[in-house]
């Protein structure tokens, strides 16, 4: 198998390992493969868009996701190092309103599965950070909706302690209490 799938606090959150071979050359793994996707996660949709994004030290991207049109996301970094969160916005879900959050780096190679239904975000903790992932639906602005980073009522414990970088949609984003969710 050409991934190690462990399961997350967030049962339908998961955390990919992929078999990485390596000598003193570098190295090769496989990012994705649908089929190996699948069979290892029980997981089988299309992916539509990638996207790869740059970003410093202390750039917190998120908490986002889309109230139409939800996206499962596929992340990794592929450049240096990034906490990531996962927040589940189903209100039908025993897990509403609460987080999991794990290191992602161009080291470890691990990839998080965030499921449509699901706030996602991440903070970069190295100098810069690169970022990939893959997502099941397009990209519509007019859908898209940001949970407050630092909702108390979530409580996501966030390795920083400066006050993070925030694109303006970031730091107008709602707290749990007032923001769209699913049901």
């Amino acid at each position: 198998m050409p991934y190690t799938v462990t399961p997350t606090a967030l049962p339908d959150v998961l955390l990919l390992e992929p078999k990485v071979f390596g000598d003193t050359r570098g190295f090769f793994f496989e990012s994705f493969n649908a089929r190996d996707f699948a069979q290892a996660t029980g997981i089988d949709l299309a992916f539509v868009q990638d996207n790869h994004s740059k970003s410093a030290r202390g750039v917190l991207r998120g908490l986002h996701y889309q109230i139409e049109h939800p996206q499962g996301k596929l992340v990794r970094a592929s450049q240096g190092e990034v906490f990531d969160v996962v927040v589940d916005m189903r209100r039908s879900s025993r897990h509403f309103g609460r987080w999991t959050g794990h290191v992602l780096s161009a080291e470890n190679k691990r990839q998080l599965w965030v499921p449509p239904g699901f706030a996602h975000g991440f903070v970069v903790l190295s100098e810069s950070a690169e970022f990939l992932y893959k997502t099941t639906d397009y990209w519509y602005p007019e859908h898209e909706r940001s949970l407050l980073w630092c909702d108390p009522t979530v409580g996501v414990q966030w390795p920083i302690s400066e006050p993070p970088l925030l694109a303006a949609k970031d730091a107008a984003a709602l707290p749990l209490a007032q923001a769209a969710t699913f049901a």
